[in-house]
């Protein structure tokens, strides 16, 4: 069986967040370059330090999840992800699995929902997520992981496949 790619879109809070988000950075030493003339010194400080934040985090996005020779990789344009498949104990998806989480360490929402979180109903885990309403949990002994491709029944169907899962 050869390897797919699903898309990782965003849902409507990871764009909301990373557009105000983004604004502000971008916005914050435009305005106090434009309009606070007393300022300029921390304002060419600013321009250049706050929209290279929004440049660097940007390269952490989630491309797509590509599961490939037992394999699920988190593809992002840097430092992607690679979990083995072999000791997976069960997959599905499940719209509401992040509800109701505390981010413990991680990226709440800019350009993704990335890092370890926990709640009352998974405990903690660590997410790949930009649509809640796509996620998908794996389940491993050591390990729940929670990513959100673009077909979540399908993707759960190539990975029970791969995983040997019925």
């Amino acid at each position: 069986m050869t390897g797919s790619s699903y898309r990782a879109p965003w849902g409507g809070l990871v764009i909301g967040i990373t557009v105000l988000l983004s604004l502000f950075l971008i916005g914050l030493p435009l305005y106090i370059h434009l309009f606070q003339t007393e300022q300029r010194s921390l304002s060419s400080v600013l321009i250049i330090i706050l929209p290279l934040i929004v440049i660097v985090a940007s390269l952490f996005s989630i491309r797509c999840y590509q599961i490939e020779a037992g394999r699920l990789i988190v593809d992002r344009f840097v430092l992607s992800r690679t979990f083995e498949l072999s000791g997976l104990q069960a997959v599905e998806a499940d719209p509401h699995a992040m509800a109701s989480s505390i981010r413990t360490f991680g990226n709440g929402g800019f350009f993704s929902f990335s890092g370890w979180f926990r709640n009352k109903k998974l405990g903690a885990y660590r997410a790949f997520a930009t649509d809640f309403k796509r996620a998908v949990v794996l389940r491993f002994p050591d390990m729940i992981l929670v990513v959100t491709p673009d077909d979540p029944t399908r993707f759960v169907e190539q990975i029970r496949s791969f995983a040997g899962l019925s």
